[in-house]
């Protein structure tokens, strides 16, 4: 078989064991987990502020209550006799009869009166000590043998007409659990409507956050389709603070594009200028005389005819690039096939196609013709009659574009397995009865180092001849 077809062996991949850098998290995590810490830190602060206040708001309500319940519910019931001595309250209410209520009642007199109401008979209320007339004190929590308590105290006088007054404290308590358990059940009832209202605003953060970041997002779609071929330029309307970014890479993709057009027209000028003077010397060379200096000369110059040839198509490469349109495969392939099939008509060559619908290649359409004009036209040299060529998507999660194959399978006679790796050197053929110059094979491999791909030559299970697999990476 002629070394224009053999193919690349794969470069070597480079390997490491450092672990992989961890990658960064995305603006929309670092703007959800901020938010996340700053709203919870705010909803806390709430919560501590409003649990305070409605403690302090509750005291005040116990101070109220209390004073009302020894104004109305003690002294108004309680009296002294024509001897200026304290009767009990006649009839308190109810709450002060029952044992275990937690509401106290305390009366402190002269002479060392002291009455208790039903609901304090043996509790210990010796903190209490008797005020000045006009004055009143609310205190607590106070340790007692029967818990903490809240208390509010007044001092106050008993006149009888005709008789000298008669002064009394009167002190009214309450447990502080009684407190403390309307305050539990108020800061329950504000950690769970925290937490919905912190889980509301979280929900609300993150869809204005996505509702923010959709211009983003809309350049690394309009990136993608073009990367994909599906578009020139980055044509959306954006936001301003996003314009100056899409502008420059527009300019960018543009620039890149026109480099390269310079590149190759600069190379196809340097070819002509070339092969001109290489035609002239071979020309006058071949109607010189001296036959075995003009033998010798005119071998270098098939020679540097065939460098010149073989450079040119090395660095007219485009390789593997970012922003390439998607060339399809069918109809240029077609192409090729009608072109080898007049030169070959001869043999009569049946060449079958299996071509997976939308297949593309992602690069410059001469890299394409190059590589399969080259495996073709090795394949239609070397068949006895069939060649089948099979081009396959190979997609992969997570990449932008799918991986490529393409395969070139004859039914000739093949390649020996330990002659592979002489036919893959430049210049040399298979078989030197073969016309060619043996340069083919080498622009193959060039080309799918370029754009980062693997070649395979083995024979083919179906026809029995060479089979070449180039495949090409997911990008």
């Amino acid at each position: 078989m002629d070394a224009d077809t053999a193919l690349p062996s794969p470069a070597p991949t480079a390997t490491t064991s450092e672990p992989q850098p961890r990658r960064p998290l995305s603006l929309a995590a670092r703007s959800a987990i901020t938010t996340g810490f700053v709203l919870a830190a705010f909803l806390g602060l709430v919560g501590v502020v409003m649990s305070v206040a409605k403690k302090q708001s509750a005291l005040n309500s116990l101070q109220g209550r209390l004073h009302d319940a020894a104004i109305t519910d003690i002294i108004t019931h309680t009296d002294a006799n024509r001897d200026g001595r304290l009767l009990p309250p006649d009839s308190p209410p109810q709450k002060f009869s029952q044992p275990g209520s937690g509401l106290y009642a305390v009366i402190l007199g002269p002479d060392g009166y002291h009455w208790e109401s039903t609901s304090a008979i043996g509790h210990d209320f010796r903190f209490l000590k008797p005020l000045p007339v006009g004055v009143r004190q609310f205190a607590g929590p106070v340790d007692t043998r029967m818990g903490r308590l809240y208390y509010y105290a007044i001092g106050v006088t008993f006149d009888y007409p005709g008789r000298k007054s008669t002064p009394a404290t009167v002190m009214v308590a309450q447990t502080e659990l009684q407190l403390e358990g309307e305050n539990a059940v108020y800061r329950r009832t504000l950690a769970l409507w925290l937490s919905v209202l912190g889980v509301m605003l979280i929900v609300l953060q993150l869809l204005l956050l996505r509702w923010s970041l959709t211009p983003l997002r809309k350049v690394a779609s309009d990136m993608s389709r073009v990367e994909h071929g599906d578009s020139d330029h980055l044509d959306s309307q954006y936001p301003l603070e996003l314009t100056g970014l899409t502008e420059r890479i527009n300019a960018f993709i543009e620039s890149e594009r026109e480099q390269r057009t310079r590149y190759r027209h600069t190379l196809a000028d340097l070819a002509h200028s070339l092969k001109t003077p290489l035609a002239v010397i071979r020309s006058q060379l071949e109607s010189a005389s001296d036959e075995p200096t003009r033998r010798g000369v005119l071998d270098q110059v098939r020679r540097m005819d065939e460098l010149v040839a073989y450079q040119l198509a090395r660095a007219a490469t485009s390789g593997r690039q970012t922003f390439a349109a998607a060339v399809p495969i069918a109809s240029h392939a077609e192409d090729l096939v009608q072109s080898l099939e007049k030169v070959y008509a001869a043999k009569n060559v049946l060449c079958e196609f299996d071509i997976a619908d939308g297949a593309s290649f992602h690069g410059e359409l001469n890299d394409l013709l190059e590589l399969m004009g080259n495996l073709l036209e090795n394949a239609f040299k070397w068949t006895r009659h069939q060649v089948l060529l099979v081009v396959k998507k190979q997609p992969q999660p997570g990449r932008g574009r799918p991986g490529l194959l393409i395969s070139v399978e004859d039914d000739g006679p093949g390649i020996a397995q330990d002659k592979i790796e002489k036919v893959l050197q430049r210049g040399v053929r298979g078989d030197e009865r073969v016309q060619g110059h043996g340069i083919g094979l080498s622009i193959v491999q060039d080309i799918v180092r370029a754009y980062r791909g693997e070649l395979v030559v083995d024979r083919s299970p179906d026809l029995g001849g060479a089979r070449f697999s180039v495949k090409l990476p997911p990008e």
